[in-house]
């Protein structure tokens, strides 16, 4: 780390990122201007976009130029100057969910493995807004651990039909290549002060009472055990790790993180719960519109979760209180769709 202060452009507008491309390999400037040509596109930035071990853990990692990407950002983090500067002085900033629960030390430094291992100082807890994605880095740190330069394009449009502009930008991208649709930042709404979980048609196919019954048990047999961030089971969990196993074990397919699972059906209001609904909850002050915590809904008033770490997954009374961000029936066809999207 050097010791001259680092600056970076201030913060002049906030966007969403709407869009996300990634390729195996480095992406042409020819490609990031054609893209930014669609109907629709009001930004486009090429940034990296890998999967390193932060402490041994896999992360969805994004190497950016922190001047330019901070507009992308969830508000509350795309306006810290420091979290940006401590990102382009060689830094990495992690979500705040991921640096609370796996208790990453804030200005302390964790080991980052790609091509090589580097330690890099934790600068600053802040949610990116982008699901699944729980570090950043600058382009020259990524690229320093293997990324390949340029291998990914974030997008923002004002099109009413996102999907119509994925499909656009996916006719432009080498084979191989993919285009996700970043739906994980909710609008606010109607249940609650924030964002709030739910998409797709309220007629759409639900569970099977075979399937929720069998998902439930599976997710009851899970009581006592630990909360591991990351864990996915089949003896320790995180909050979105429990649903997804406990899912799988009836045979539906589920994404792995909170805020794409608030995507997976419609959103139920909390007198019409059903055993096996989901329930959303916004736990993330640097992002306070983020899903960031699910819960399975068993019925009678009582929920079971994946809490946080240094205790295990509970049965306790559902809580509608002010982080509540709404409740999902979960459609399997949508949600096997969903998981996919994001894979």
């Amino acid at each position: 780390m050097g010791a001259t202060h680092i600056s970076v452009a201030p913060l002049r507008r906030t966007l969403q990122a709407d869009l996300l491309i990634v390729a195996p390999r480095s992406l042409s400037h020819k490609v990031l201007a054609s893209v930014s040509r669609l109907p629709g596109v009001t930004a486009a930035e090429q940034i990296e976009a890998v999967r390193m071990r932060i402490n041994g853990a896999y992360t969805a990692t994004l190497g950016v130029d922190p001047s330019v990407f901070r507009s992308f950002a969830a508000r509350p983090t795309a306006a810290s100057n420091a979290l940006w500067e401590g990102v382009a002085d060689g830094g990495i900033a992690v979500s705040y969910t991921m640096g609370r629960l796996d208790k990453l030390p804030l200005g302390g430094t964790v080991r980052a493995a790609g091509h090589k291992t580097e330690r890099l100082r934790v600068v600053a807890f802040g949610t990116m807004g982008i699901g699944g994605v729980d570090a950043v880095v600058s382009n020259q740190v990524a690229r320093s651990l293997g990324a390949p330069a340029g291998n990914a394009i974030v997008i923002s449009t004002n099109s009413k039909d996102i999907t119509a502009v994925a499909a656009a930008a996916g006719r432009l991208v080498p084979h191989g290549t993919s285009v996700e649709q970043l739906v994980t930042l909710v609008s606010a709404g109607a249940a609650g002060s924030g964002g709030t979980a739910g998409a797709g048609s309220a007629s759409g196919t639900a569970l099977s009472t075979a399937q929720v019954n069998t998902m439930l048990r599976a997710a009851e047999s899970r009581e006592g055990m630990p909360y591991v961030w990351g864990g996915a089971g089949p003896t320790q969990f995180d909050c979105s790790g429990l649903v997804q196993w406990s899912f799988a074990q009836a045979g539906i397919v589920m994404p792995r993180v909170a805020a794409d699972q608030a995507l997976t059906g419609p959103a139920v209001p909390v007198s019409q719960l059903q055993p096996g609904d989901l329930l959303f909850y916004h736990t993330d002050p640097t992002a306070p519109t983020y899903i960031s915590h699910v819960a399975i809904y068993l019925g009678n008033g009582w929920m079971i979760q994946a809490p946080e770490p240094g205790e295990d997954v509970e049965v306790v009374p559902a809580d509608f209180g002010s982080e509540f961000a709404g409740a999902v029936r979960v459609n399997p066809a949508q949600a096997a769709a969903v998981a996919a999207q994001v894979a």
